[in-house]
């Protein structure tokens, strides 16, 4: 396998940092537009566990299908790995159709809002321009395996671990994410992508039910507290935009499928105040006469979250709440998790404990295709595939184990 990863930002970073610890790959070539940045991804590697001559820095233009593909051929790359916003995945997915590689993603392509209804109708949802495009991978016998971060990702392949083998019903698969993660220092401090926090976010949400497909709803809408394993506790969740309310229901039975998030009240704070000021528009604006995306700006001036790890503190939990009918008949309520506790993932990685979570994903399904557990063609989502191999891997082989909580059923 001869991977090129997009993006040496946190997330690629740390992708980098937990594949060099594996032996299923034989290159690995660490791609950004900034090639300075790349070339640090591949110096701490070294690093970290001396010169691996698997790894080498390259330039690319993510934007341009050309530049992606002429990087993958000239690697001879069998997979492309896409670890940037999600602005660029159509760029991304098609270089490396165009180049002959299989594809990898955390996020789908965009969303695009009803223009006349946006909180009522749907329009173009996450994923529409992948899986329009699916018939020529599935023809060309290829795969591009989307949405395979951590939320999207381990989540939906806790789902179809949690159709096969937990319920013989299900009534709803909600994802459910949240944190206590403090950040000496500032006062607000994303631990993410603020600009793919902003998309996500902002958009409106939506939700899937039997009876009625996909719909939206008002950001931040239907709060819960939900209670956290790994020590963190009650936190608030509200229905937030995001790629497994568009997978799961392709591929598993459920009455309803939900996104909630634990963002904080003053999180959504400022994120209402930075949609009433127009902050978080991508269009560009002329200011004196030099065009400028508002919310590349707020992006500009917070602080990188790749660098936050040694000041944050605390744990992030990303899982799947699950009720039903379990496979005794009776009624039963689950809840799959995966903690993280940012001190581990500094001590052994050197990446702050989001980016972590969401960079280990991806490097197991790899490890996966390239050992033939997983294998298809087309545009696939994590639940096509048999979710024990990928959840052995990762507790065993990768030493990050997940947990099942039983819950007393509520209904």
């Amino acid at each position: 396998m001869r991977i090129v990863l997009v993006g040496a930002g946190g997330v690629g970073d740390a992708f980098a940092k937990i594949a060099v610890r594996r032996s299923f790959f034989e290159r690995l070539v660490v791609a950004d537009h900034d090639v300075a940045r790349a070339e640090r991804t591949v110096a701490a590697v070294n690093g970290w566990r001396g010169h691996d001559d698997r790894f080498v820095a390259a330039r690319v233009d993510a934007a341009d299908p050309a530049s992606v593909e002429a990087l993958a051929r000239e690697h001879g790359a069998t997979h492309v790995m896409n670890a940037v916003d999600p602005r660029f995945v159509m760029p991304i997915f098609r270089g490396a159709f165009a180049a002959g590689a299989d594809y990898l993603d955390m996020a789908m392509s965009l969303s695009v809002r009803d223009p006349d209804d946006p909180y009522r109708r749907t329009h173009v949802m996450l994923g529409d321009e992948q899986f329009a495009e699916a018939s020529p991978w599935e023809a060309a016998g290829r795969l591009a395996l989307v949405g395979m971060g951590v939320e999207p990702g381990l989540s939906d392949v806790f789902a179809r671990y949690a159709c096969d083998h937990l319920f013989s019903r299900v009534e709803e698969l909600g994802t459910r994410d949240g944190s206590n993660l403090t950040v000496d220092g500032h006062d607000f401090a994303p631990s993410f992508s603020i600009w793919t926090t902003i998309e996500e976010c902002l958009n409106p949400p939506v939700v899937w039910e039997k009876n009625r497909g996909w719909f939206v709803t008002e950001p931040f809408s239907e709060p819960e507290m939900f209670d956290f394993p790994g020590g963190i506790g009650p936190v608030e969740c509200v229905n937030v935009e995001h790629e497994e309310v568009l997978l799961m229901p392709r591929w598993l039975d459920a009455r309803r499928v939900t996104f909630k998030y634990g963002l904080g009240a003053e999180f959504i704070e400022v994120l209402r105040t930075l949609r009433k000021l127009g902050l978080d528009r991508t269009e560009p604006v002329d200011v004196k006469g030099v065009a400028v995306s508002p919310r590349d700006v707020v992006a500009a001036c917070l602080p990188d979250p790749a660098t936050l790890g040694d000041a944050m503190h605390g744990s992030t939990c990303a899982g799947l709440w699950v009720t039903g009918t379990g496979k005794d008949g009776r009624p039963r309520e689950v809840y799959l998790h995966h903690v993280v506790d940012n001190a581990t993932t500094m001590r052994e990685y050197g990446a702050q404990c989001v980016v972590w979570q969401t960079a280990v994903n991806p490097v197991v399904a790899l490890e996966l295709l390239a050992t033939g557990a997983w294998s298809g063609t087309g545009v696939l989502g994590p639940e096509a595939f048999d979710a024990v191999p990928f959840l052995e891997l990762l507790a065993e082989g990768y030493g990050s184990p997940w947990g099942l909580e039983e819950r007393e059923p509520s209904r």
